[in-house]
């Protein structure tokens, strides 16, 4: 009973957050919310994760530079917390996207089969799966479960126009049945986009900014086992507003005769990759989750 009040009236206030931003128009929303998160994060304990992964990645930055970086990231976190409140009408204006390499979708669209997506916390992540809809893929999501189911609703049914062929909770109760769903639809022809630089001490240890990391392999386990396609895809911001520029890449699946070998050297090639990206735009990913174990923090100055 005490539960349900609580996340009740924790969903009351997310209607009233949503309320008052969308009673402004997107770029106000935006630039408001990015002040906002700028003055309010650096107060909470991601603030020194953030600067530690940052130190620990990145040590030939100062740490003024990484005091900028993580203020950078903090404006786009703000950013993309509006854009999500306004999501339907962000999409309802295509000048505001970009797609770097429209020759590879157009091969998609001739042949699209079976694709699944990884993608990092870069730009608006949410916004990197958009190409796939341009060329009619039936395009499903996996995200991580929101505690609160009040929340958890409102917020997939904001996330719905993007992912018609459904979306399917990483930390969901059903487990098996949640999997099978997930093959079931890539094996259908289905797209599948998913998040996949978080840590997952239940996967491979890969390199990542020259420290091992656990990464997921479910990518690489989807391409490898199911035949399915693979890409590694990241939506960046351009500039302050909500523009922004599109990517995807085609890696190659290894298929030897050690499939657990194959999952892995996958899984570090999409690491990799992110990587990569990072470097390049350092301020618009999320350094403040947890990407290796506190312990190996130690000696590590932010």
């Amino acid at each position: 009973m005490f539960l349900d009040l609580r996340q009740r009236l924790e969903y009351g206030a997310v209607l009233a957050i949503a309320a008052i931003v969308r009673a402004m128009p997107l770029d106000m929303a935006t630039a408001f919310s990015a002040r906002a998160w700028r003055f309010l994060a650096p107060k909470t304990h991601r603030q020194a994760r953030a600067l530690r992964n940052l130190a620990k990645a990145m040590p030939e930055t100062t740490h003024a530079e990484r005091e900028a970086i993580v203020d950078a990231m903090w404006d786009n976190l703000g950013r993309v917390m509006a854009e999500t409140f306004q999501l339907d009408r962000l999409l309802k204006d295509p000048s505001r996207f970009t797609i770097e390499n429209p020759e590879l979708l157009d091969r998609y669209r001739s042949e699209m089969g079976p694709l699944v997506v990884a993608a990092p916390h870069m730009g608006n992540w949410e916004i990197a799966i958009l190409p796939l809809l341009t060329i009619g893929a039936n395009t499903a999501g996996v995200y991580r479960l929101v505690e609160n189911p009040y929340v958890d609703r409102y917020i997939r049914n904001k996330r719905a126009q993007l992912y018609p062929g459904g979306l399917f909770a990483s930390k969901s109760n059903e487990g098996l049945a949640t999997i099978m769903r997930i093959a079931t639809h890539v094996r259908s022809g289905g797209a599948l986009g998913m998040l996949a630089d978080l840590a997952d001490w239940h996967g491979v240890q890969v390199p990542f900014f020259g420290h091992p990391m656990w990464a997921t392999v479910a990518p690489a386990w989807l391409a490898r086992r199911a035949g399915t396609r693979l890409a590694v895809g990241r939506c960046i911001r351009i500039g302050k507003e909500s523009r922004f520029s599109i990517a995807f890449k085609e890696l190659e699946v290894p298929r030897t005769g050690d499939v657990n070998e194959d999952i892995k050297v996958l899984t570090a090639t999409i690491q990799r990759e992110f990587e990569a990206w990072i470097r390049e735009h350092p301020s618009q990913w999320m350094w403040s989750n947890k990407r290796w174990p506190e312990r190996e923090f130690e000696g590590v100055r932010h």
